[in-house]
């Protein structure tokens, strides 16, 4: 229900084009961005589903291929303007939907509980990859 609202609200914004992968895809990509070796990790898919995605992504503008700092045949993908504006327009939405739902719950309380939660399940290390479901 919650995802729903916040994909009813991005496109009313006028970021219809993109499903949810496509943003955990960039929050994945963000800063100096990522080979799709990398991205596949993080989002823990295959090698090849992130190449699709990237292939995709490409076609929408909203990541490039760049050539890798370390040179060789591996390229950086990053983000591209319109990907870091989907981010700005995102982020605003869940923030407006955050204030809606802080009038209804606790949000401080349940961010420390779900960060505990993963915790226990996934060890101190960190998040776990993002695991998109499609």
């Amino acid at each position: 229900m919650l995802l729903g609202e916040f994909t009813r609200r991005l496109a009313a914004a006028g970021q219809s084009d993109l499903r949810p992968v496509h943003g955990m895809a960039f929050q994945a990509l963000r800063g100096p961005g990522a080979t799709a070796t990398e991205l596949a990790e993080r989002l823990g898919v295959t090698k090849q589903a992130a190449g699709q995605l990237v292939d995709e992504l490409e076609k929408r503008g909203y990541v490039r291929r760049a050539p890798h700092p370390g040179g060789g045949r591996r390229k950086l993908v990053v983000l591209t303007p319109a990907a870091t504006e989907h981010l700005d327009v995102a982020g605003r939405v869940l923030h407006g939907l955050e204030a809606e739902l802080g009038t209804r719950a606790d949000l401080p309380a349940l961010r420390r509980e779900l960060s505990h939660l993963i915790g226990a399940l996934h060890g101190d290390d960190g998040l776990p990859p993002l695991r998109p479901v499609w």
